[in-house]
This record gives structure tokens, sequence and C-alpha cells, in this order.
């Protein structure tokens, strides 16, 4: 027995003393961002920062053209749409990731307010947690959360679930040095804050309160701001550098181009007339600027990632961070936490071994009652979905299996009286209970704990103990728990119970060996599948625990992660990770698989070393101690029922809490990935050729046929719709087979760029061609089209008839057709399929793509003066349909070839 003390505490003094010097025990909460902040954060996008040079360019042209009386209020139509675009991809983009958050506000109240047991003034008296000082004599008891991080003075039969803070859900805690575990996370006679106390009792005094202890540190570093650019940040990055740079390169080439012709062959220099002429020059060069950059891109990749958002939330992945969609698709490394987020969190009998009794009709009325009367633990029924054990995890899963046998254990407890009892305790390592039995109509003892304890107690052993030795050898090596049980019917009145310990000296004591129970907290059933499908698609795993080397080997081994031919350098435990340097540790961690005994800043340094050799870290967790690795990482994954810190910290919180939504996460953001690449194609492509169409107008000397509000209607409205037909592609679950993309690759892949250039050469040709041939024909009906004045004019650069309202019409319904077409193209993309199929898997995109024609229709029948446009004869509408699908043929002949 441990000697007892008497504790007088602190005076009211010294603890106004102690808060002075130590603070309140309370965690200071991070600043806030304001909402403006978090709005113009967004304008920090690269190609939304190009968008705001351009519409800074275009008001600059028109405000000129306005006031030099070349036109009226119309020319600021362009900058209005390059406005519009610009504020609807920020305020879309603001408004989803605001909404998101407001689903994360209840999860980081923190309830200071409970009451605790303290010794002040020589007197026991209850406080609130957040009163709790440095040197507080506080009284711990089951079922309670420590309120502060304190070194133990008393611990009888004291284990605490450490599960939030190191992943471990029972840890033993003693007073005894010879008792202490040197390989524990935390010191054997620690109690740390915010851990609960899951048996027996104990006092500690208060060594740290708030911030300064374990719990606040881990919360301090969750709330770092240790962001890392995104991979599609840094793609995109790269393509506004490509757009910029070709854009200035082109207005570059025209001034230059356009003075040589100036000046070739001038006969007399006019400094008014070259002062006109270098003003349109530069005029034109603004206007290439303005039309390469691709005003629908950023509100396409908001509603591609909003879109994906709101559609991984009906499979249990709630998305905070609007990127956190894509950049799931790029992970390369997912650390994973091994408590409730490979495993179940729920202690559950594996295997019994019960000798010499009747279990043919279910479980034995004699080991019912001595599981359910020898036991602290209870169920929790309200929830008829799924029962939880309260107490004790190990006698929980005892009561759990009871459950699944069908023997409900508290009409057993209720209906049997109990003598005596001494509760388990971490000295003597076994629970005894003395109870007058309904089963038997006699006083029996009944006995569990250490097997190999409960063996040297038992008189009578059914089978020979080299064949128990053996199954529990074989338990352990699966680091499971053991549980030995046994029971004695009492005949005489001696007491059995002397000094706290069980006194077997009677001739009468015959202590019959009943058999033995494994217990271990399962790996969820989806887990191995999906650690399958992550290391098949080319993202390594690496378990990151608080538990011992044993165990997560264990779990390694049974999730598919740990084979035999792994070795030492596979695996490392949290202290000898931070003696290595970071030069050393970058090196061991290539080839880890596991690190077990980890702290949280263990794991978070982990993350930073792995994207420090340019990897995508994504990191599972559930517990507190996962939050500064979640917060680091560039997709922080929470699981639902994890605590509020690590929500807080996390991107992506998992609902189901299922490992297997993990894997569906990157799948959707790798499909996501490759749909932004689509469009990017499908809009690059108009790029070009309206960039080619105005680059050849300027050296020829004549003005594009497609007004503002027409490309205004193409660059945006189109662009969208557009947009959305293909983020409402389905997942491609072929993805997965493919090794995660480099973040050094530009998004513009080489066939993309081919594809680009050759469809928008041809573009330019057919419009270019087009153009040539309205000039020096007089076209009411497509039916007078001929091709053999279509070739003949094409090379005909003299002035001609200009173009009449009707072909304009014409040519801007084929410039949109053209880029209708090609959309389907895009679609088929990367598939190495026909672009019809699984169109019937594709409802959204079939809408929207008939929703792009209609409003064709619509704009060019009503649009009038203000898109300068005539309606179209019907004939002359199924004319270009059927002409402009030519893109799509030549696209599915490629396909076919391509096979």
């Amino acid at each position: 027995m441990q000697q007892k003390h008497h504790y007088t505490g602190l005076t009211d003094t010294q603890v106004i003393e102690s808060r002075k010097q130590h603070g309140e025990n309370i965690l200071t909460p991070p600043e806030k961002e304001s909402l403006w902040s978090q709005f113009l954060e967004k304008f920090t996008d690269p190609i939304i920062i190009i968008l705001l040079v351009a519409l800074a360019l275009s008001i600059g042209v028109s405000c000129y053209e306005f006031f030099s009386g070349h036109g009226g209020a119309s020319l600021f139509l362009e900058p209005a749409g390059i406005l519009i675009a610009v504020l609807l991809a920020t305020v879309v983009g603001f408004c989803f990731e605001l909404s998101a958050n407001k689903k994360f506000e209840v999860l980081n109240k923190v309830n200071d307010d409970t009451l605790v047991k303290v010794i002040r003034n020589g007197n026991i008296c209850q406080i609130t947690k957040k009163e709790v000082v440095v040197d507080d004599i506080v009284i711990l008891e089951t079922g309670e959360e420590v309120p502060a991080d304190g070194e133990l003075l008393e611990a009888v039969s004291l284990q605490i679930n450490e599960s939030t803070l190191t992943g471990e859900p029972v840890c033993k805690k003693t007073v005894n040095p010879a008792d202490f575990d040197k390989d524990a996370t935390y010191p054997s006679n620690h109690a740390m804050k915010g851990t609960t106390i899951a048996d027996g009792h104990g006092i500690i005094q208060v060594l740290a309160v708030g911030d300064a202890t374990e719990y606040g540190k881990v919360y301090e570093g969750s709330q770092i701001d240790s962001s890392v650019e995104t991979p599609l940040n840094k793609q995109l990055d790269k393509l506004a550098d490509l757009i910029t740079k070709a854009s200035y390169g082109i207005a570059i080439l025209i001034v230059i181009g356009r003075l040589i012709v100036y000046f070739h062959g001038l006969e007399a220099f006019d400094w008014i007339s070259f002062g006109g002429y270098l003003l349109n020059t530069v005029m034109i060069a603004v206007t290439v600027i303005v039309v390469a950059v691709p005003e629908g891109l950023p509100m396409s990749v908001t509603l591609s990632l909003a879109l994906s958002m709101k559609r991984m939330l009906s499979t249990n992945n709630l998305v905070r961070k609007m990127h956190a969609c894509e950049t799931m698709g790029a992970t390369t490394v997912i650390c994973t936490d091994k408590t409730g987020t490979l495993t179940q969190n729920q202690m559950k009998v594996y295997e019994t071994q019960f000798y010499g009794l009747d279990m043919t009709r279910g479980c034995n009325p004699l080991l019912s009652e001595s599981i359910a009367v020898n036991s602290t633990a209870y169920l929790d029924f309200s929830d008829s979905s799924k029962v939880k054990a309260l107490g004790n995890p190990t006698e929980g899963a005892l009561l759990l299996w009871l459950h699944e046998q069908g023997v409900n254990y508290l009409p057993i407890r209720e209906d049997t009286e109990i003598v005596e009892q001494l509760t388990f305790s971490t000295e003597r390592k076994y629970m005894a209970t003395i109870v007058k039995s309904p089963t038997l109509n006699k006083k029996v003892l009944y006995v569990k704990g250490a097997p190999e304890i409960v063996l040297s107690l038992c008189q009578n052993i059914p089978v020979s103990k080299d064949k128990i030795d053996e199954q529990l050898l074989e338990y352990q090596n699966k680091a499971m728990r053991t549980l030995g049980f046994a029971y004695m019917i009492i005949e005489d009145n001696q007491d059995y119970f002397k000094e706290g310990k069980l006194i077997l000296n009677s001739p009468f004591s015959i202590l019959n060996f009943l058999g033995i129970v494994a217990i271990s907290d399962p790996v969820r059933v989806e887990v191995p599948d999906a650690v399958k499908n992550c290391l098949s698609a080319g993202i390594n795993v690496k378990i990151v625990t608080g538990d011992t080397p044993g165990t997560a080997k264990e779990i390694g081994r049974q999730i598919g992660l740990w084979n035999e031919s792994d070795k030492l350098h596979n695996i490392i435990t949290g202290p000898e990770f931070e003696s290595l340097t970071d030069d050393e540790a970058a090196k061991r961690i290539e080839h880890l698989k596991i690190m077990c005994r980890a702290r949280p800043m263990d794991k978070q340094r982990l993350v930073q070393l792995l994207q420090a050799n340019g990897q995508v870290v994504a990191v599972t967790g559930d517990g507190t101690n996962d939050a500064p690795a979640l917060n680091a990482a560039q997709v922080g994954l929470s699981m639902g029922d994890g605590t509020s810190v690590a929500k807080e910290a996390s991107d992506i919180t998992i609902l189901d809490n299922s490992f297997s939504s993990i894997s569906r996460a990157v799948m959707w953001g790798r499909s996501l990935y490759q749909n932004i690449q689509r469009f990017i194609l499908f809009q690059m492509t108009i790029n070009v050729a309206a960039c080619l169409i105005v680059l050849i107008g300027a050296f020829l000397g004549t003005e594009s046929p497609l007004t503002v509000t027409q490309m205004l209607w193409v660059n945006l409205i189109m662009d969208t719709f557009a947009a959305l037909a293909l983020a409402s592609l389905p997942p491609n679950e072929k993805v997965m087979q493919n090794k995660p993309r480099k973040t050094t690759d530009h998004i513009i892949s080489r066939p993309m760029a081919k594809s680009i250039l050759s469809v928008g050469l041809l573009f330019v040709v057919l419009l270019f061609g087009l153009v040539q041939y309205f000039k020096h024909a007089d076209i009411t009906f497509l039916h007078q089209f001929s091709l053999n004045d279509f070739g003949r004019s094409f090379f005909d650069f003299s002035a001609g008839n200009g173009l009449s309202p009707y072909e304009l019409s014409l040519f801007f319904t084929i410039f949109v057709l053209l880029q209708f077409w090609n959309m389907f193209n895009a679609k088929a993309f990367m598939t190495g399929k026909s672009a019809f199929a699984s169109l019937g898997q594709c409802s959204g995109f079939l809408m929207i793509a008939l929703v792009i024609i209609v409003g064709q229709w619509f704009i060019v029948t009503t649009g009038g003066k203000m898109f300068n446009v005539v309606p179209l004869k019907l004939a002359d509408w199924g004319i270009i349909i059927g002409a402009t699908s030519i893109v799509l043929w030549i696209g599915e002949i490629r396909r076919l070839w391509g096979k």
C-alpha cells in the first residue's frame, strides 16, 4: 500500500502570486484574420494579378479613346467585363471558403468552466479549470479530464487515456520509480492537460498551466502560419509568367514590325503623321495584351474547385480550403496517425480461448457472470447504432464482447450481490471480486488480470501451461493485450482479501483457470484496401504514432505497409528522430515507414523535412497531438470525431472517419486537375486564335471582326459555361493508376501545347480566310458560299467591300461554334477515348453544351446593336453547326489513329 500524506495546498495569497508569475490556465486563442483581409488574399492569385494589369491597360485605352472623341460610353464595356471577371472569381472563392469556415467555428470552443477538486488552505474545494494555478494540488478521479500538467504525488491503479495527446488510449501511471516506463512519451509519474483518467485515481501537483502545458504548446504549434504554396498555385504562377511573356513579346513584335513597315519606303518624315501612327500601334499592342489574358480562367478554376468542394462533401469529405481539393491529387506522401485513423480507437476482443466451458449454446453463464460483475466499466446504449464503452477500455472491450454474444451485462451485475472487491492495480496486475452468485447459488471468487499472474494463482489448469504460453506468445507478437480468467467456489468463511492482496492458503482454495482473451484496437475494415490503392497510385504512406514499436509494426503489417523484408532503417522512435540533425533526418526519412513514440513536434518536423525534399505531404489525424503536423502539411485531413484543435488545423475533415475517403479524395484531386488542364486547353486555344487574328490585322491594317461585347461573351459567359461543363465530368478512377505529378511540371503539358498551337493555327487560317472571303463577296445566305472564291480571296489583300452586318454575325457564330466543338475535344483529352464515350454519364456536360448553343442563338437573334449582330436564317444555323463540327471529327480521327 502507498503511504498516505496530508496536503495543505496553496494559500489564497500564494494562488494570487502563482497566477501573476505563471499566468492563467487558459489557452490564448489565435488572432483571427479579418474578413476584409481574407477577401483581399484572393487577389494574390497570379492569374488575377495579370487580369488587374490588363484592367488597368484597358481602362487607360478606353479613357484615351473616349476623351479623344473616338467613341462613346460603350468603350468602357471591355474594362467593365474584365472587372466583372475579377470580382466573380474572387467573390465566389471567398464565399465558398467562408461558408465552409462557418461549419468549423464551433470546433474551437474550449470549456474552461468545468469544476475540478483542489486542496487549498488545507481544505478540499472545487474551482473551475481556468482558476487552476502552478503548484495547486489537484485530485483526479476516473472519468475526469486532467486540467493542467502535473507531477503525480499519489497514484492508485491509475491509467490515463492519452490518445488526444500521444495517440495511446491507455498509459499506466505510477509514483514508484521501479515501475517507470523508460520508453513512454511522457514520464510515468506525470499527468498531462487534456488527457482523461481511464481508471483509478491520483493526486498531482501542477507544474504548468495554459500555454506552457504540452497541450498548450501543441495548440500554439497548430496556429503557427506554416502554410506552403500549393502545387496548383505554383503551376498557375508559371502559366501567368508564360502568358505575360508571350503577350508582351507579341506586343513588342507588333510595335517593331509596324515601325519597320512605316519607315520602309518612306519618302518624307512627318512628326504628326508618325505620332498618330505610333499611338495607334501602341493601342494595337495593348489590345493584344488584353486579348491574350484568359479572363475566364480564374473564374473557371474557382468554379471547378467549388464544384468539387460541394461534390466531395457528398462523399464525406468536408473541404474547408478550396485548393485542398486539387492538392490531394498531387500528394506524394501521406503521414497518418494510427489510433482512430487506421484503427477504430475502441478496444475489442480479438479472440477467446476458454477451456472446459460449454460455449455451444452461446456464452457460458459462469463466464458471463465473471465478466459482468468483475468489472468497473459500463456500456452506453444511448446510440443504438453504436454502443460505446465507458471507463477502462480493456474492461469495456469484454462487455462489448458479451453484448455481441447477445448477453446484457447490466441485469447480471444488478442481480448479483458483490461481497468484496479488489480493483485492478498496476502493482497487483489483477482484479478480484467475491459475489453471491445467482447462477451457482453460492459465493464465488472471480479473478481476471495478466495471464502469467492469474496462472500462478491457479491450482486447476485444464490444459498444459506450454500450450497457453504458446498462445500468449502468438498474441503478444501481434501487439495485443491479453487477460487471464479464473474462478473459485467459496465453501468456507475465510477472509481471502488481506492488505489489498488475494490470499489462497486454505485447503479449499482451488482456483480454476478459465482461459485467456486477446484484446486489440482493431484496424478499420476499409484501411488495408485504401492503403493498397494509395501505394499503387505512387503515394508513400508513413505511420506516425505515439504507440510502441511492436504495436506500430503490427498495425503496419495488418494494413499491408510493413513486411518481412523491412529493417531497422524503416522504423524510428521520436527521441531517436529528435537526436538527428536535419541533414541526417532528411536522408533517413526517404525509406521511413513508421515513426513510433512520436511527439507532436516530431510529426511537424517530419512533415517539414519531407516538404524540403520536394514532397507534397498530406497528414491525417484525429488528436490534438496531430494539429501542428496537420497545419504544416499541404493538406491536413482530420477525422470527423477528432478533437476540435485537430479539425481547426486541418483543410479537410473526413466525416465518416474512413481512410478510404482519403484515397477517394486523391482520385477527386487528380480528376479535378485533369479537368482544369482540359479547360486551359480549351481557353488557351481561343486566346491563341484571337491573338494571332489581332496580330495579322495589325500588319494588314484591318480591324478585328469581333467586337468587345462579342469577346466578352466568349471569354466570360461561354468560358464559364465550358468550365462548368468540364468540371462536371465524373472523376476517373483510372487516374489512381498514375504516379503523382511533379511539382516542377508545367500545367500546360507538351501534348497540350501541341494541341493548342495546332488547333489555334487551324482556327486562324479558317477565320482569316472567312474575313478575306466576306470582304470580297456579298453573302446573304451560306448556300452562296463558293470554295473556289474562298481560295482566290485568301491572298487578295485589297480593301474589298468590307463586312456586312449579316457577314459579321456569321463570322461571330462560326467563331463560337468552332470553340463549342473544340470543347468536346477537350473533354476527351488525355482519356484516349472518343468524345462520345460515357456521354450518358455526363448529363451535366450535355446540359451545359445545350445552354451554350441556345445562348449563342439568343445573343445573335436578340443582341442587335449591343452585340453588333443580326438574326441568322435557320438553314444557315444548320450549315454552321454541321460545318464547324469538322473540328470534332478531326479530333476523333486523331484519337482513333492514336490508338
